[in-house]
């Protein structure tokens, strides 16, 4: 949930970590001797009304899946598709991105963003089959990627020192609170049926978004850019966006198709793909899977990933399909995850100071038994029957509590771990595993429960998941973040 992608850009605001901080973009030079820009302030405000459209879009979304499987006919493979192909876009476009607007300018890019996802907002809001709803989905998953890098690069290069520090902070507790907000709003906008729109509103709505952003953008964000940045592989990143969707197309297809063997080979080529581009670090820094932390981390960021989407995907779809609950019920109760993850988020990088990788591991295995508490609660409601939402509140805590545990660290142990010539190209690669793992976990968990509807088939894996992460936490450094 963005609570947890906000904390890694959060707090790696703090001076002594200034690699951190660049998560969705390669990593500007200081420029702490330019004068700061007198709108500064109004841009950085600007920027993070934007911003908010990607933070609440992944939670909003979730919440109002099942009202779009029965309005639009929406087969189960549809349905992961809406979630997977805006994260399929967003991984796939990240990294050349965040290279494009520091070479050719960053407000160029955000307005480009901005109006993108306004555009394509309005197309899913629109959309009228299965397959329109799809598309649209993805543009909009490649518009918040060409406009979230910009957010955090113009920051670096808009404030210094403390003052750095502090705006990196207020957008990182608006995004965190974005997970919660989304949930919530995606429920009320979807039972509310304003003006009979339903669950398109929940697309509708960031229209005005995109179009106020924009008009205050022209005028009050300035331009920045790095004049000593990279050229982007341009060509590189649509191979990898190739491999990525033939990764996941045959883990979202192949049931509905009984398991071809065609989409075996395509998998494998996905992976080979991917792999390839790794070693060659032509796009990923080949360079940095040779630090251990690095790949461990980066690992663990994959397989959270995996479990978490995958979790929240089954669970709306159960609570609403199965259980009878609102979407607005539903939003109210998933709150209780981001509840347990800003509780722990304050307290998780001094305690990871004091107690390393342990810290993570617990978090991992928070993870696992609030799943595993939540699955048994689920697995003893009474359907069809509308059970109680007590029993299963607990298990959400304790999930969200070790999540924050695990990813509010994490960020430290990977980024600190590469030399600092590879930190930007490290620290997009390290997002864009996150939005690769959702992908992955909506299709992969999400086809072992649409296959008979079984809480049993599914469930299990997302605790498996979060047991390896714990595991995989054990072969980071054994002291995680600097005091």
């Amino acid at each position: 949930m963005e609570l947890f992608r906000s904390a890694e850009r959060n707090k790696s605001a703090r001076p002594a970590e200034e690699p951190a901080m660049t998560a969705l973009t390669s990593a500007p030079p200081d420029h702490a001797t330019e004068p700061p820009h007198p709108r500064r302030w109004a841009a950085a405000l600007v920027m993070t009304v934007a911003a908010l459209m990607d933070l609440v879009d992944t939670t909003i979304v979730n919440v109002a899946l099942p009202s779009i499987g029965r309005d639009l006919g929406a087969s189960a493979s549809v349905l992961q598709w809406t979630i997977s192909a805006y994260l399929l876009g967003f991984a796939a476009t990240l990294i050349v991105a965040g290279r494009l607007g520091d070479r050719h300018g960053r407000k160029a890019l955000f307005l480009v963003g901005t109006a993108g996802f306004g555009l394509a907002s309005l197309a899913c809001g629109l959309a009228q089959t299965p397959g329109q709803l799809v598309t649209a989905r993805a543009v909009q998953g490649v518009a918040a990627a060409v406009l979230m890098p910009q957010v955090l690069g113009s920051f670096h290069s808009l404030f210094q020192g403390k003052e750095r520090g502090k705006v990196f902070g207020v957008y990182g507790a608006v995004a965190g609170f974005a997970s919660a907000i989304g949930l919530l709003l995606g429920g009320v906008l979807t039972d509310a049926d304003l003006f009979g729109l339903g669950w398109r509103a929940v697309f509708l709505v960031n229209v005005p978004v995109a179009v106020l952003a924009l008009a205050a953008a022209v005028v009050l964000v300035p331009a920045t850019r790095e004049r000593a940045a990279a050229r982007p592989p341009v060509l590189g990143s649509v191979v990898l966006a190739a491999g990525l969707v033939a990764i996941v197309l045959p883990l979202v297809q192949g049931r509905g198709n009984g398991w071809p063997l065609w989409g075996w080979l395509l998998l494998a080529c996905g992976v080979l793909t991917v792999a390839a581009l790794g070693a060659r670090g032509s796009v990923l820094p080949g360079r940095a899977f040779r630090v251990a932390a690095f790949s461990y981390g980066l690992a663990v960021q994959l397989l959270f990933s995996i479990g978490m989407q995958g979790f929240f995907l089954v669970f709306a779809i159960w609570l609403q399909g199965g259980q009878g609950y609102t979407p607005m019920q539903a939003g109210v109760l998933l709150v209780a995850f981001s509840a347990g993850g800003f509780l722990t988020a304050p307290v998780a990088v001094p305690l990871a100071v004091k107690a390393g990788r342990w810290v993570l591991a617990a978090g991992a295995l928070l993870m696992a038994a609030g799943y595993g508490w939540t699955w048994y609660a689920m697995s003893h409601a009474a359907a069809p029957v509308h059970t109680g939402a007590w029993p299963m509140v607990p298990g959400l805590l304790v999930a969200g509590a070790g999540l924050g545990l695990l990813v509010v660290p994490l960020v430290d142990i990977v980024l600190s771990a590469v030399p600092a010539t590879l930190a930007g190209g490290a620290s997009g690669v390290f997002s864009t595993a996150q939005q690769f793992g959702g992908a992955l976990g909506a299709a992969a968990i999400g086809t072992l429960y649409f296959t008979d509807l079984s809480l049993a088939d599914a469930m299990p894996w997302v605790v498996v998941v979060s047991l390896l992460t714990a595991l995989l936490t054990l072969r980071l450094p054994r002291h995680a973040v600097a005091a």
